[in-house]
């Protein structure tokens, strides 16, 4: 992507603003052209820059590529999901790390006893979330800077997620999400977005 400014607002050009948002929608059709987990994980090494409080980092992904692994997640999900799921090049299960706060000496080390201010088990999770969210929408965008398509899908069974591939764990499913290059009829309508003037507030 280049740095251009584009009416002193930006400083990416035109189309790389339509890439990350103005012509990005989410896809519910693929192509056959596979994705790397190397490509995912170069997308996660770029957008883990993004800011979560104190630097908690509780964002986890498990990749799923085609074949059993694929087989047991699609059993999850629910309605018209499951058929999508079962033909994307690979699937994200995007998870919170209730227990992030076993990285905090390492991740926020300036803060004696750091981990210590995590030890309340709902706060911790509600924090876990919370973060996880911001990193997700993080890793969205670094999806389709990577020119990939993105189908994030809140429908599926979490407990059933969670028992089958995290238990033994403190990972907690929260979304799943098809990524490939977006196949034919990939999008629906752009739905309306609420203007600035409606949403922005001054004082």
């Amino acid at each position: 992507m280049t740095s251009v400014a584009t009416d002193n607002r930006f400083a990416l050009s035109e189309p790389d603003l339509d890439l990350l948002f103005r012509e990005a929608r989410t896809a519910n059709t693929f192509t056959d052209e596979p994705v790397s987990v190397d490509q995912v994980r170069d997308v996660f090494d770029l957008v883990k820059y993004g800011p979560t409080m104190m630097n908690n980092q509780p964002l986890r992904l498990l990749l799923v590529e085609q074949g059993e692994g694929r087989d047991r997640l699609v059993k999850h999900m629910g309605g018209n999901n499951a058929g999508k799921t079962a033909t994307a090049p690979l699937v994200a299960v995007v998870a919170a790390d209730t227990d992030f706060h076993d990285r905090m000496p390492e991740h926020f080390p300036h803060v004696p006893n750091v981990r210590d201010m995590f030890l309340d088990d709902s706060a911790r999770a509600q924090q876990a979330v919370y973060n996880a969210a911001l990193q997700t929408g993080y890793f969205i965008v670094g999806l389709r800077a990577a020119g990939l398509a993105a189908g994030p899908m809140g429908g599926f069974d979490r407990d059933g997620l969670d028992a089958e591939f995290f238990a033994g764990t403190a990972w907690k499913s929260q979304l799943v999400i098809n990524i490939g290059h977006p196949g034919e009829n990939a999008w629906f309508d752009r739905l309306p977005r609420i203007a600035a003037d409606d949403a922005v507030a001054v004082v």
